[in-house]
């Protein structure tokens, strides 16, 4: 099956083990204990020189909820500036209203200035109320990717909504199915859920 792997990963080291067993994209960040917040950009740096593989850089500066002070969003502006710098292939962000709808002003200017970086929005999608109608306005920013779940805590329990969400994405956005997918159960999830991108932290056996 074609498809894409992506491991989520905290250090070199892992990066270096999850390429070797397969990895075909990683996702950096720091912090994966509470969800995953902005890593160090020398760790992305040395990925990028000596892995030659695609890397996602997560932009979040706190653990908790997606619902940003000015100051925290001003900061998400800064690290994606220096993405820039880094040549990130990628990033992956997301940002919610107090009510845990889609903030669409701000991610509207995380998105413009990310470009040309590819654009990930994150699990902040699987708090939303409505997801399809999330992922048609994600569409509608040109975000390239979205990381779910399907707004439960497995893939497999939010089957049914990762799959409506993938018929709404179309062929413009990617939903990459996410939520324990591990190198054990990877086959059976991609049958059941059939799609192009799956993550996980121990999608590959490292």
């Amino acid at each position: 099956m074609n498809r894409t792997i992506e491991v989520c990963v905290e250090t070199f080291q892992e990066a270096e083990a999850a390429v070797k067993a397969g990895a075909m994209r990683i996702e950096l960040c720091a912090d994966l204990f509470c969800g995953g917040t902005t890593p160090s950009f020398e760790i992305a740096d040395r990925i990028i020189k000596e892995l030659k593989v695609p890397i996602m850089v997560m932009i979040r500066p706190r653990g908790g909820d997606f619902c940003y002070t000015q100051e925290e969003f001003e900061l998400m502006c800064d690290e994606l500036n220096r993405c820039h710098q880094y040549k990130i292939d990628g990033v992956v962000f997301g940002i919610l209203n107090p009510d845990e709808t889609i903030d669409i002003e701000r991610t509207k200017k995380l998105v413009r200035l990310a470009r040309p970086m590819q654009v990930t929005f994150h699990k902040a999608i699987d708090e939303t109320p409505d997801l399809v109608k999330s992922v048609q306005q994600l569409k509608d920013l040109g975000v390239e990717r979205i990381l779910s779940s399907g707004g439960k805590p497995t893939a497999l329990e939010g089957k049914d909504n990762l799959l409506k969400m993938t018929e709404t994405a179309g062929p413009e956005l990617q939903i990459i199915v996410a939520g324990k997918v591990t190198w054990e159960n990877l086959d059976t999830i991609s049958q059941i859920i059939p799609n192009k991108e799956y993550h996980g932290r121990r999608i590959v056996n490292f």
